[in-house]
């Protein structure tokens, strides 16, 4: 008995050795290496980052509102002027928005806003794009006297929007022609550098010389002026004095100006084809609106 109380005494004083247990203390240095306090900061930096990636991207300080649109836009619906040209008007300070002078780029106005044009109160309109199959004996121009009527006759009644033909045509010249409010798009077509492609069948007063064709093919000078002939070639069934001339020059002068300078007679000038449109079921004197689809396209041009 003595030899086993004084056994289970000794064994009972080792807790005092500073020798640890084996067993108690492993997990206890598990946990503290898994310490909260290192993971809630890296989720706060991670945080922190994502408020910072998305400050760009925040929705902005006024929601918009339906059917509400930029200024220059507003302007150049009312027909004024294109929206470039609004741009500098607003720079100036000669725009005002309910009476107070804006000079904000891309303000958006807003359905009841009340826009004052440098002393003018504003109107915006509809854009309108009508096609019309031209006749001979109607001009665009309006100074040729009474002899000849105005293209716009053939388009009365089509809206009660101020529109304007793209480009212009003489009394003999017939086939497609744009009209339009849109200011921005009468001056796209109208620009030297436009890409658009028009198709003329043109008759002539004799036979084209299949040389005098490749030498046109191949483009030419003009007052100065080098113009870039898309495609010429002979209308298959038909005599070799009609000729279909594709190009992107809106100016039927031009047209006319590469025959006569290789000394034909331009006898007459039909445009069958205008940045894709075609005359397909839009008899002679008749117009039709733009579709949708076909307003896009034009814009894409």
């Amino acid at each position: 008995m003595n030899n086993k109380e004084g056994n289970n005494k000794r064994s009972g004083a080792r807790p005092t050795s500073s020798r640890p247990s084996s067993n108690k203390p492993k997990p206890a240095m598990q946990k503290r290496a898994q310490g909260p306090k290192k993971v809630k900061t890296i989720v706060k930096v991670a945080d922190t980052t994502d408020k910072v990636e998305k400050k760009p991207n925040q929705a902005p300080k006024r929601p918009k509102v339906k059917d509400e649109i930029r200024l220059n836009k507003y302007i150049s619906n009312s027909g004024t002027c294109s929206r470039r040209d609004a741009d500098i008007y607003i720079q100036s300070g000669n725009v005002k928005v309910n009476g107070i002078p804006v000079t904000e780029m891309g303000y958006m106005v807003k359905p009841g806003d009340v826009v004052n044009f440098d002393g003018v109160v504003l109107t915006p309109e509809k854009k309108v794009y009508i096609l019309l199959n031209k006749p001979k004996n109607f001009t665009t121009a309006l100074d040729e006297g009474q002899e000849f009527r105005n293209v716009l006759e053939l388009v009365k009644g089509s809206t009660t929007s101020k529109i304007a033909p793209i480009g212009r045509m003489d009394k003999n010249t017939t086939g497609l022609l744009l009209f339009t409010n849109d200011t921005d798009m009468i001056r796209k077509f109208t620009l030297p550098n436009q890409k658009s492609s028009k198709i003329y069948q043109v008759s002539l007063d004799k036979n084209l010389k299949f040389e005098d064709l490749e030498k046109i093919n191949k483009g030419l000078v003009l007052d100065g002026h080098r113009v870039y002939v898309e495609d010429v070639s002979y209308i298959e069934g038909e005599a070799k004095s009609e000729i279909g001339l594709q190009l992107r020059s809106a100016n039927v002068k031009v047209v006319r100006s590469i025959f006569e300078n290789f000394n034909y007679d331009v006898l007459r000038i039909d445009r069958v084809a205008f940045a894709g449109l075609t005359k397909k079921n839009l008899p002679r004197g008749n117009w039709r609106l733009l579709t949708e689809q076909e307003i896009i396209n034009l814009k894409n041009v």
